[in-house]
């Protein structure tokens, strides 16, 4: 469904005279990238289903205040979600998830989905699978916070430049310069560690 298409737009009118059906359709459309944001930023699956819970709870009742105009409905759920995030380490520092080790290993239909040949019965594949995903995590902690924040909302959240910018009160063109440099940097670490 496109951002701001008129079947959205519909949903979010129906969102806004609480429609529970809409309210559930919009927490399936959104809830699979609002989960792994938050659960690259918190330690625990609970945490980051929380958080995505405190997010739609705080949805339903700021919706009247949501705006087109300011960023698309994707981008203001990330704000409100990036909100709930930051508030969970003030109030509870240990969840905070600085090592991506604790992040989960990777699926036999993640790796598919990337391109990974993977059947059951190949383990040697699943072992490379598994030092590549190391790799990737450990490169990905070297990066800073600003630079892992930016390539979550670009890359797992998949919000667009303009929304990012809106979020972190930058300007789309940095926002772009930032998450070109920020994977340039990612690239640079993995390399190294693959030495």
């Amino acid at each position: 469904m496109d951002a701001t298409g008129p079947q959205l737009r519909r949903l979010v009118d129906e969102a806004r005279s609480a429609d529970p059906d809409a309210w559930e359709a919009i927490y399936r459309r959104v809830y699979p990238r609002l989960f792994a944001y938050a659960r690259r930023r918190l330690a625990t699956d609970t945490a980051a289903e929380d958080a995505v819970s405190e997010t739609m709870t705080r949805a339903m009742h700021k919706i009247q205040s949501f705006v087109w105009a300011d960023v698309g409905l994707d981008g203001w759920l990330f704000g409100i979600a990036r909100n709930v995030v930051l508030e969970t380490y003030r109030s509870d520092a240990r969840s905070h998830a600085s090592d991506p080790a604790t992040l989960a290993e990777p699926t036999a239909e993640g790796l598919r989905a990337h391109g990974w040949p993977v059947s059951p019965a190949d383990p040697a594949t699943r072992l490379m699978a598994l030092v590549e995903h190391d790799l990737i995590r450990k490169a990905f902690a070297r990066l800073s916070d600003h630079e892992q924040e930016l390539l979550e909302l670009r890359v797992v959240a998949g919000l667009a430049s303009q929304d990012v910018a809106s979020l972190t009160g930058r300007r789309p063109g940095a926002v772009r310069m930032a998450q070109s440099r920020a994977l340039d940097r990612l690239r640079t670490e993995y390399e190294e560690l693959s030495r």
